[in-house]
């Protein structure tokens, strides 16, 4: 019994010295924010062996700082060097610089001379002739794109974060295969932990047909962190998709697990497909070796003049150097003078954005924000009822769907302009996750997405100052759990 009991306090003993050396790598080595440094000191003091695991799934930067080092520095290449050879890019980038360096009012908001400096020297520069037409059930978004696809004449290009096994997932595959058959262009990327599920030769009818498919950051590499959350669909250069789909049934509003699914997708007509395509391609080549899409003319088409919506489309993940969509966010929230709408199923805000809400509440606008009362991720759930508080004092009003689950990820300043995309309102968007937005300088379309907004506050229930108060103390201790550990999620 004596050698038994000194045999375990032995192993805790090593577990314990593996822990401090652990935390050490962290403090010192991988420079972290000091708010992630603690949160993961707690976890690995806290939680010995289990912590260990637990970081080296989720904290772990591995390879990242040369793998998207590397991405960027290629990206910026490729992405440069079509822009500057070709006429009708550079025209539109020049008038863009020389309207900013003289401070000329581009349009009649002052919101875009803001974005255009944030987003232009990374490519995304304006494009004026833009037709958006916008989705919130997916039957109609799916049944849209589908009629597209079967439309295709030349190539289709998809990316996207999920893929399912099931209804809808077989039905796109054969509907591309079909397409393949035809000698039309196939390629899909999907996300090798985000279609984890998928047996081994989902792909294979495709593939026999001519397409190609391909898993970015494949299953193998067991790595939470550092996801495609991209959902990307080009069709032959003139019809782009962007938004908070994914594909699977439950996006359809037919899994009796989450109900009605209420989510927010555009379709786009117009230049902006051109950056929207850009993007997937820089993806595709560097997940994809064997088969990369060359930059040149068959894929950038002349687009239909369309007098339509301003837009850009804005990248941000690992592989940037600046955080382009959480910068974006937060330059729009600082110039808001009216209301802030916003839809997002994840609510973990950075300091930054969290406080420029916090302000604009105080200075007297009206800042709405909706999140599921019917989450999909508790532990996510619970840290962001943990900021409800002090953005209640501040004087933000805050809602739970309740009819379903909401996956929009929305945004809207003073009815001028609004975003849609893939990125969440919340730290992993930000930082850790592949996203790509839309933001739309353009009256009518925000006017659309708002009026969705306020449809939606009436299948909602507003949480007051006094429901907060009232809550239980095991509903406290896991927001407070939550919210100590939510710069690791």
């Amino acid at each position: 019994m004596g050698d038994t009991l000194k045999i375990v306090f032995v192993l805790i003993a090593i577990a314990l010295i593996v822990n401090v050396i652990l935390a050490v790598f962290v403090v010192f080595s991988e420079r972290r924010k000091p708010s992630s440094t603690w949160a993961w000191l707690l976890v690995l003091f806290f939680i010995p062996v289990f912590g260990f695991i637990i970081y080296m799934v989720f904290g772990r930067d591995s390879r990242r700082e040369k793998l998207f080092a590397d991405k960027d520095k290629f990206d910026t290449k490729v992405y440069f060097d079509y822009i500057l050879s070709n006429e009708r890019y550079m025209k539109k980038l020049m008038w863009q610089k020389k309207a900013i360096e003289n401070k000329q009012d581009i349009t009649q908001f002052k919101y875009l001379n803001d974005l255009l400096y944030l987003n232009i020297n990374t490519g995304n520069w304006m494009t004026e002739n833009n037709r958006v037409r916008r989705f919130v059930d997916g039957n109609e978004k799916f049944e849209t794109l589908i009629n597209d696809i079967r439309r295709a004449k030349d190539f289709i290009h998809i990316e996207y974060y999920i893929i399912r096994n099931d209804k809808l997932g077989r039905k796109l595959v054969s509907e591309l295969a079909a397409k393949a058959l035809e000698g039309v262009e196939v390629r899909i990327l999907y996300d090798g932990m985000g279609c984890i599920e998928l047996p081994k030769h989902f792909f294979d009818e495709l593939i026999k047909a001519g397409g190609h498919a391909v898993a970015f950051l494949p299953r193998l590499m067991i790595r939470i962190n550092y996801r495609n959350h991209r959902k990307i669909c080009v069709i032959d250069g003139k019809v782009g998709y962007i938004g908070g789909f994914n594909i699977g049934d439950e996006y359809l509003g037919i899994v009796k697990r989450y109900g009605k699914w209420r989510d927010t997708h555009i379709r786009i007509e117009g230049n902006a497909v051109d950056q929207l395509h850009m993007r997937f391609i820089m993806d595709w080549n560097f997940t994809s070796k064997s088969f990369p899409v060359p930059i040149d003319d068959r894929y950038f088409p002349p687009k239909n003049e369309f007098s339509g919506v301003k837009m850009q489309i804005v990248s941000s993940g690992p592989d940037t150097v600046w955080k382009n969509i959480r910068n974006s966010y937060f330059k729009m929230i600082n110039e808001a003078e009216d209301h802030i709408y916003i839809t997002t199923p994840y609510f973990v805000p950075d300091d930054s954005i969290f406080g420029a809400l916090k302000v604009a509440a105080l200075s007297g606008i009206d800042v709405r924000i909706i999140f599921p009362g019917n989450p999909d991720h508790m532990f996510v759930y619970w840290a962001s009822m943990s900021y409800l508080g002090e953005l209640l004092k501040a004087g933000v009003r805050c809602y739970q769907y309740e009819k379903g689950f909401i996956h929009s990820k929305f945004m809207s300043i003073d009815g001028i302009v609004s975003s849609v995309g893939t990125a969440n309102m919340d730290v992993r968007s930000f930082a850790v996750n592949f996203e790509t937005n839309a933001f739309m300088f353009d009256e009518d379309i925000t006017k659309k997405l708002e009026d969705d907004f306020l449809n939606d506050l009436e299948s909602c229930l507003e949480i007051t100052s006094l429901w907060y108060e009232n809550r239980k103390w095991w509903f406290r201790l896991k927001e407070s759990v939550a919210r100590l550990i939510s710069p690791i999620l």
